[in-house]
């Protein structure tokens, strides 16, 4: 019998203490040839640490037009920043056919040894202090990974579509 593995993990609101370490990260990033990450609400394209630390602030209470509030965290193991994840409060139209209340990315040094699956758990407990009753996590259907994440948190599969690139999306559901 194998033993399992428990990852002692916190979801942490970024602030100014965290700007070295989340330029760290942004920068592991790019030296994976990455041009996104997922779940930092633009971390990547930010301009410096403190306009983006200013736009998610804002964002918790006020949404740009075609936007919805949310919620930005740093997910935290040992000290290091090992993923965003990013939950929003409300769906919009687009949210809700592709998108979902979470995003998130894990840096790519630290894949593949569960952290996803524990930012999931913590993010859900997240929604339910947003009062969401039942949240909604998409990915590509070729993204595996993703997908086991979703469904080790209670995710049960409503379909999948072709978006407008061509990517196979797949929308779970998890009841809170």
């Amino acid at each position: 019998m194998m033993e399992e593995t428990v990852i002692i993990m916190e979801l942490i609101f970024p602030t100014m203490e965290y700007k070295q370490a989340a330029w760290d990260y942004r920068q592991e990033h790019m030296d994976y040839g990455e041009g996104w990450i997922h779940g930092s609400s633009g971390l990547m394209k930010a301009n410096n640490y403190e306009s983006w630390l200013d736009k998610i602030i804002l964002n918790k209470t006020e949404a740009p037009p075609d936007c919805v509030t949310g919620s930005v965290y740093f997910a935290i193991v040992v000290g290091r920043i090992v993923g965003t994840i990013a939950v929003r409060h409300y769906l919009n139209d687009s949210l809700l056919k592709s998108g979902g209340h979470i995003g998130y990315g894990i840096r790519p040094s630290e894949r593949r040894k569960g952290y996803g699956t524990k930012m999931l758990a913590l993010a859900l407990e997240k929604c339910r202090e947003f009062g969401i009753e039942k949240a909604l996590v998409t990915c590509d259907k070729v993204n595996i990974a993703s997908a086991k994440t979703a469904i080790r948190n209670g995710g049960s599969m409503e379909n999948d579509f072709v978006d407008d690139d061509g990517n196979i999306v797949q929308r779970y559901w998890i009841e809170l």
